[in-house]
């Protein structure tokens, strides 16, 4: 299969910066420089935007979508919520492979974490929605996850006056509760969930003592020999692409799809913020730690022809590397 002209133009840009990752990961001085503060090129590729300022109507929406988000009125059983699977004090995932549905069979894919998506164009493991919106419609509508009745929900919340108040404040220009206003609401919440400041901002950001020898080490074996840049980049560490790289699976992924490559299944780029929090990993929650993903990368993973062609291939990374790379993985 011959691949695209946009195809190709981001699998050169993907490698021009591994390569350069191995330049400036390898350098003379950088491995010897104990307390070395990140080079400028890190700072301004990791550096996070400066927050923005929220109207007051927005506001509203926020608060109101807060709410929602706890709300098991828009469940058909009154048992769950977003926040059942979407946890916040688990990173906004529920640390299993696969959630239960209304049934108690496991869903078909691992609850994905909700940090930094208002930054995103496309959303789910495929991609198969463009916006927040349409992505809280699907599980909410879902048989087996909140299986909603939104003419009952709507009716259970305009039974509140504290709601019925709220959603008027919000969403001024609607007659009442609506689906629409119940999914923005949603959205303009979950626009707010990112991942708070950690000591890998503090280093980016000039502090030279912020991340330890390990960590900074791991730091350049991420941008360097382990290839992770040319998927993981960007303050959030995602390119938003998606990708085959090589798990053991029998799901098409966004193969299956409108806009996917049939025959290569490949998963969307999970942003690496708050990893440590989020596990288990990958579409299917197969690896249980990041030591276990360090290890699919380092030689547990299925070759074949639909791997990413962005991939380190023959990555051979010693304990103490490995080590390292989860130590730096840790402080995001």
């Amino acid at each position: 299969m011959t691949p695209s002209r946009s195809t190709h133009r981001t699998f050169l840009v993907r490698t021009a910066l591994v390569a350069l990752g191995l330049a400036l990961a390898l350098a003379p001085g950088a491995a010897a420089d104990s307390a070395a503060g990140p080079d400028p090129i890190w700072q301004s590729i990791f550096a996070r935007p400066a927050p923005s300022p929220v109207h007051p109507l927005e506001a509203k929406r926020q608060d109101l979508g807060f709410s929602l988000f706890f709300d098991t009125r828009l469940s058909r059983d009154g048992d769950r919520s977003c926040a059942t699977c979407h946890q916040p004090q688990n990173g906004f995932t529920d640390n299993v492979p696969r959630a239960l549905g209304r049934d108690g069979t496991a869903l078909k894919r691992n609850t994905a974490h909700l940090f930094n998506l208002a930054w995103s164009t496309s959303f789910y493991w495929d991609g198969r929605e463009s916006t927040l919106e349409r992505q809280a419609r699907q599980p909410l509508h879902a048989p087996n996850e909140m299986a909603a009745d939104l003419d009952r929900a709507i009716t259970l919340l305009a039974g509140s006056a504290d709601k019925r108040a709220a959603f008027s404040a919000a969403f001024p220009e609607d007659s009442g509760i609506t689906e629409h206003s119940i999914l923005a609401a949603l959205a303009a919440y979950e626009k707010t969930i990112v991942s708070p400041e950690t000591r890998f901002d503090a280093w980016i950001g000039g502090d030279a003592n912020a991340l330890s020898e390990r960590e900074r080490r791991g730091f350049r074996i991420f941008v360097g020999k382990g290839g992770c840049l040319s998927c993981h980049g960007g303050w959030r560490m995602t390119d938003d692409g998606f990708h085959d790289i090589g798990l053991a699976t029998s799901d098409p992924g966004r193969s299956a799809i409108a806009g996917g490559t049939p025959g290569i299944p490949a998963f969307k780029t999970p942003g690496l913020r708050q990893v440590a929090r989020t596990a288990p990993y990958m579409h299917d929650g197969s690896l249980a730690t990041l030591e276990d993903v360090v290890a699919h990368y380092a030689g547990k993973r299925v070759d074949r022809p639909s791997l990413a062609p962005n991939l380190i291939r023959r990555l051979e990374l010693d304990a103490d590397e490995r080590a390292a790379l989860v130590a730096f993985l840790r402080t995001l």
